[in-house]
């Protein structure tokens, strides 16, 4: 660029003038000092006739205009362009790309019940990750009772987890809803809410029906007392907690499968109507599994009848012992009684309200029923496994490094208390 510059400046010095403009134009010869101007005429006139009339003097004395025009750029203009073409091109990439702005983030006001199902998994996930780390570590405890127990504490743990997530999917996951509507939910929307759901469906059904097969194998263990400890039975065992645990996750897979009700808006033929009080739950869906409880608590209060009524019947065959066995059986009744009064108590408000509310229900309700429900879960590891005389020698002896005098370190049969 310079080079090209200092040969223009040669020649339109060799043409013998230079270019007058009014423009402001770097390239005009004005600019550079040697055209002519209104003010250094005088000047000029001067010049040029001491040029013409000592033409050796005057190649030997006047400077090259190539070299002026060297001088004249470098130290003023082109220093002085560089770095304002520079500042223009920063400025020009500073500017941000013309884009919509963010949506603002809307801030939900945490729930109290929320907040008191999120403590209730936190203890819930606690106690029974508990109880699996005993019946992994300990081998003595594979019997067919302690399989279903653990199979028991796998699906409250996941249950409990499934309350946090619902917790963490509800407050503090931000899901952009402006591109969805009340008929087509977005992805996002479709993950927090169905997700959540899937889980805690399918977690609590699958406890709901190994608290079954745990009633059955209790009924099992007094009925056919001589057979029990058999490969047959642990086979029933076996095939009772897989049973369980397929029919759960089936139960689980419907609303991510379709069965929801998030399209229930302009376009999914219902409204409010279609949903239950527990949403994304379709009305439907929830009155089968209310039925469904209802139907595994009918179940189990005929074996726990079932189970009294073999108690009672041994407690008059053995006339020798029948002071023992009237008070282990007192006893084991009278633990039947709370272990089965215990369940209703948490989990028929829930059924019953699955079963006859909606959406249009207020939300308290729904949270004061879900809320027992969900302490049947933290209520099964007191029950089932803490009660227990050979876990508790196993707690013992992880945490203290020895047992009781009352526990004995000999396993035992089981007896009609042990319910």
């Amino acid at each position: 660029m310079i080079l090209s510059l200092a040969a223009t400046a040669v020649s339109m010095s060799g043409g013998g003038g230079g270019v007058n403009s009014s423009s402001l134009d770097p390239f005009d010869s004005s600019t550079w000092g040697f055209g002519e101007d209104s003010n250094s005429s005088s000047s000029s006139n001067s010049t040029s006739s001491a040029y013409s009339s000592s033409p050796s003097s005057s190649a030997s004395s006047s400077p090259d205009p190539s070299l002026m025009v060297l001088r004249t750029l470098i130290p003023d203009d082109l220093l002085m362009l560089v770095p304002a073409a520079a500042s223009a091109s920063a400025a020009a990439s500073a500017v941000p790309p013309s884009s919509s702005p963010p949506p603002p983030l809307l801030l939900r006001e945490v729930s109290p019940w929320d907040v008191a199902l999120c403590v209730t998994g936190t203890l819930i996930s606690c106690e029974n990750a508990l109880v699996l780390a005993v019946l992994f570590y300990t081998p003595t405890l594979r019997a067919p009772m302690f399989i279903l127990i653990g199979s028991l504490a796998l699906a409250d743990l996941l249950a409990g987890l499934g309350l946090i997530l619902h917790f963490i999917c509800s407050y503090l996951v931000v899901v952009d809803t402006s591109s969805s509507s009340s008929s087509s939910p977005s992805g996002g929307e479709l993950l927090t809410l169905l997700l959540p759901a899937g889980l805690l469906i399918g977690a609590f059904s699958a406890s709901v029906l190994n608290v079954l097969a745990i009633t059955v194998d209790r009924y099992l263990s007094l009925y056919n007392a001589l057979t029990y400890h058999t490969e047959r039975t642990l086979t029933l065992t076996y095939a009772m907690a897989v049973l369980a645990w397929v029919a759960g996750a089936t139960l689980g897979l419907l609303p991510p499968l379709g069965w929801n009700c998030l399209g229930a808006g302009e376009g999914g033929g219902g409204g409010v109507a279609a949903c239950s009080a527990c949403r994304p739950v379709t009305r439907g869906n929830a009155a089968a599994l209310g039925a469904g409880f209802l139907l595994v608590f009918a179940l189990m209060t005929q074996l726990y009848l079932q189970i009294c009524r073999i108690a009672f019947r041994h407690a008059q065959q053995i006339a020798v012992q029948h002071q023992f066995l009237a008070i282990s059986t007192t006893k084991g009744v009278s633990t039947l009684s709370a272990i089965l009064c215990a369940f209703g108590a948490c989990w028929l408000p829930f059924a019953v309200f699955a079963m006859v509310a909606d959406a249009s229900y207020p939300a308290a309700y729904a949270y004061a029923a879900a809320l027992p429900a969900a302490c049947c879960s933290a209520l099964n590891p007191l029950i089932y496994a803490f009660r227990n005389p050979d876990i508790q020698k196993s707690l013992w002896v992880a945490c203290c490094g020895c047992v009781p005098a009352n526990l004995s370190l000999r396993p035992r049969p089981r007896t009609s208390s042990d319910v």
